[in-house]
């Protein structure tokens, strides 16, 4: 069965860019996967540890077989393959990749929740999201373009459209 999910890109070391233009083509490889729409890139300031390079951010569509739990070890293998190192939490990384949405499914368990816990309160999330799903509902948030108005406070740099 196809579902419909969205991922969160995010990286600020090793050529941020570069990272999330290959990681957009590693989803497309994921088996059972496609990618539907990615979104521009946006540059945005750290958030917890401050003391870091800003990040750029994206959004991708997907459609997929996988299994949430399965797209996620996915994404894992990605991050992985980019070099990512978990040194503490919020800390610099090569690549972020977060299940933000999986079609209209809330689930809380180990290690996954969906939608992503933290999506309806930064405007590096939602921004991107939006001007690839403008009608976005985030299920038991409601719709994020209204989030999206409770994140005015929060700088986003949208620098362009992705490159091929």
């Amino acid at each position: 069965m196809q579902h419909i999910a969205f991922i969160g890109l995010g990286s600020n070391l090793e050529e941020p860019c570069s990272q999330l233009q290959r990681a957009f083509a590693d989803l497309d490889k994921l088996p059972g996967t496609r990618l539907l729409a990615r979104s521009s890139l946006y540059r945005s300031a750290p958030v917890g540890y401050l003391d870091q390079p800003d990040f750029m951010n994206a959004v991708a569509k997907i459609e997929t077989t996988l299994t949430p739990q399965a797209l996620l070890q996915a994404l894992l293998q990605i991050e992985h393959r980019h070099g990512r190192e978990r040194t503490f939490r919020n800390a610099p990384r090569t690549l972020d990749l977060d299940v933000l949405l999986y079609g209209d499914l809330q689930l809380h368990e180990h290690g996954l929740t969906i939608p992503h816990p933290q999506m309806h309160l930064r405007a590096f999330v939602l921004q991107p999201l939006l001007e690839i799903a403008p009608d976005c509902i985030i299920p038991a948030i409601g719709r994020a373009q209204r989030a999206l108005q409770g994140c005015r406070d929060q700088t986003l740099e949208r620098l362009a459209a992705y490159l091929s």
